[in-house]
């Protein structure tokens, strides 16, 4: 079967986002007009680009360029996090905001997708600059967030402090509302939600203990004994490290931006912890092997979680991957070129969409608990994330089921659309959360009809 991956490696995040789309489309059931369909469901209905004047600690005056892209509100108000980070560009931001349309209509959530970036290291920025940041980037896109219209969240390297000067700007620019909900992932005081802050890390745990528990990896039901390496020691690979372990998980080996750490008998996950609190790093913990920044992905483990970046996982190291399940805990960190040849290899892939959408799930939660003027227990707050992300997987599982066995007829179909078109891909669980969300998308598109 023809391979539709690129030939030369795409890293472009955007363009990814279509090839992916592009390999689920000849799935989807209903296809007449597709064409005019396609570029409806996949091209974003918003791009807010701004740029953020911001008096420095020093008294220089530092522009900043921000970004906010709503995909989608087909099924809902938009819905997506705010990350702050040097490499942050538009293409980024609509890849992401992509992601987070299919991610939502994936989990059956009543969102559409949405994301927001500012181009800046806070790394290197003191808290009162991140801060004005924060306040003037808010100010910026004006009413082009809202309770109703677009809810932001944390991403890369924003915080539920991040969140509180979302929350304090966009009231004192609407004074006198319930503005609780324009924002997710809250301080608990600020009518956050108990359980948002690992949320993502704990929803994909649900995903993969559940993904085991119904032959996702024949003669494996539980994480006991099983080795976890995780890239990304951030929000949530440092809580994935220690949900997967209390799960009876043996993490052997974690890493962030500078750099890894390696046990083959299992790390002290309590003391990579310390030792990134104190030094900032988990470089150089005691007792561990030293490990390059990217080095970690291919350690001999059980399970892989890549939990940083995207495009970790490339046509490159692909064939160096010594896993047997990839959970993606961050978006989009593995390429299209990378899919294909971890699928020659029996590798299988948890996706972006399904994997990490327990902290979209869990500020939908918090969204209606704002709404509401209410106040959810932690209990019931794991108890509903856990049901959302057990059937999620359920159907993801059966829909890559169904369209394999049905690849002929798929194939037949769209060869009789499309002659000169390549063969299909087989689908991956990948494809088939993707033509789950797609279908979900265009059913509503198809009910509500195109204005005017």
């Amino acid at each position: 079967m023809t391979d539709r991956a690129p030939v030369t490696e795409e890293l472009n995040p955007h363009r990814i986002a279509r090839i992916q789309f592009d390999l689920a489309a000849p799935y989807v059931r209903e296809t007449e007009d597709w064409d005019g369909i396609s570029e409806t469901l996949f091209e974003p209905d918003r791009v807010v680009s701004v740029n953020l004047p911001v008096v420095m600690d020093d008294g220089r005056v530092r522009v900043f360029r921000g970004f906010r892209v709503l995909h989608s509100d087909t099924r809902g108000p938009g819905k997506g996090g705010i990350r702050y980070h040097p490499q942050t560009d538009e293409d980024e931001v609509k890849a992401l905001a992509t992601w987070m349309s299919w991610k939502c209509a994936v989990l059956d959530v009543p969102f559409g997708g949405a994301k927001g970036g500012v181009e800046c290291d806070p790394r290197i920025l003191s808290k009162a600059e991140k801060r004005a940041i924060t306040r003037r980037f808010i100010a910026a896109l004006g009413d082009n967030i809202g309770p109703h219209t677009d809810i932001p969240a944390p991403d890369v390297y924003t915080d539920a402090q991040t969140m509180a000067w979302i929350f304090d700007t966009y009231s004192m620019m609407h004074p006198g509302e319930n503005n609780l909900a324009i924002v997710t992932g809250k301080p608990l005081d600020l009518g956050g939600i108990p359980g948002r802050a690992d949320a993502t890390a704990r929803g994909a745990l649900m995903c993969t203990e559940h993904f085991l528990e119904i032959g996702g990896m024949p003669g494996v039901y539980s994480l006991a004994g099983l080795t976890v390496a995780i890239q990304g020691f951030g929000n949530a690979g440092r809580f994935a490290a220690t949900l997967f372990r209390d799960a009876g998980a043996v993490i052997v080996a974690v890493s962030d931006s500078r750099g890894g750490v390696y046990n083959p008998d299992g790390l002290d996950v309590a003391a990579v912890e310390a030792h990134k609190d104190e030094t900032g790093s988990v470089v150089g913990t005691p007792g561990t092997q030293p490990l390059e920044r990217l080095a970690v992905l291919e350690v001999p483990c059980d399970i892989l979680i890549p939990a940083a970046l995207e495009s970790q996982i490339t046509r490159e190291n692909a064939p160096r991957i010594q896993c047997r399940l990839i959970v993606e805990a961050a978006n989009g960190p593995v390429t299209p070129a990378a899919d294909r040849i971890l699928a020659e290899r029996d590798i299988k892939v948890l996706p972006d969409i399904l994997a990490n959408a327990g902290g979209v799930v869990v500020s939908y939660f918090e969204w209606v608990q704002n709404l509401d003027n209410a106040q959810w227990e932690e209990h019931d707050v794991h108890a509903k994330l856990r049901k959302k992300m057990h059937r999620s997987t359920e159907q993801v599982v059966t829909q890559r089921l169904t369209l394999a066995e049905a690849y002929d007829f798929y194939q037949d179909r769209w060869a009789a659309l499309y002659p000169d078109a390549p063969p299909l891909v087989v689908a991956d669980l990948r494809i088939a959360a993707h033509v789950i969300a797609v279908e979900r998308c265009r059913a509503a598109l198809a009910q509500r009809g195109v204005w005017p």
